[in-house]
C-alpha cells in the first residue's frame, strides 16, 4: 500500500498530462476550427436550381454517401478543388490536398441528396458549427422550393 502512495507523484504527472492532452484536443476542435465553405455552398445552390437534386428522407445519407473508393476515385479524376465543392465545411488546419481538411459532405458528386444536407446540419449542430447548419438548413428549404 505505501508502494501505491508513494507513487502518485507519478500518477499525477500522468494524470496532468492526460488532462492537458486533453484539452488541447478540445481547444484543436473549437468551432473556429471548422469554417464554411462559401465555394461549396454557392456550388450546391446552383445544382440545386439546376434541379440536381434526390429529395430523400431523413437517415437515408448512409445509404447514399460516397465511400472513400468513390471519393478517392473522384479526386483521381477532378482534384481536390472539385471534392471541396461537395463538402460545406472547412478545416483549414490539415493541408488542401487532404481529405480530412473536407468535413460535412452533403452529395454523391451528381446531386445533392437532401438526407446529406440533414445530416450535415445535424451534426455541425451537434459540434457547435451554427453557420454551416444555418447553411445546409437554407440548402434544404431551396429543394423544397426551388427558384
Amino acid at each position: 500500500m505505501k508502494t501505491v502512495i508513494r507513487s502518485n507523484p507519478f500518477v499525477h504527472s500522468v494524470a496532468i498530462a492526460v488532462f492537458l492532452f486533453a484539452a488541447g484536443s478540445v481547444a484543436a476542435q473549437s468551432p473556429k476550427a471548422i469554417q464554411l465553405n462559401e465555394t461549396a455552398f454557392t456550388f450546391a445552390m446552383e445544382l440545386i436550381k439546376g434541379r440536381q437534386v434526390i429529395a430523400d428522407g431523413k437517415g437515408e445519407w448512409t445509404k447514399h454517401c460516397p465511400s472513400a473508393d468513390q471519393e478517392s476515385e473522384f479526386i483521381r479524376l477532378h482534384g481536390f478543388a472539385e471534392y471541396a465543392k461537395w463538402h460545406l465545411g472547412i478545416d483549414r488546419r490539415f493541408p488542401e490536398n487532404s481529405k480530412r481538411r473536407y468535413k460535412f459532405p452533403y452529395g454523391d458528386f451528381r446531386n445533392v441528396h437532401r438526407c446529406g444536407l440533414l445530416a450535415a446540419k445535424s451534426r455541425a449542430r451537434q459540434y457547435g458549427y451554427a453557420e454551416i447548419g444555418n447553411a445546409a438548413e437554407e440548402l434544404r428549404r431551396a429543394i423544397k422550393q426551388p427558384d
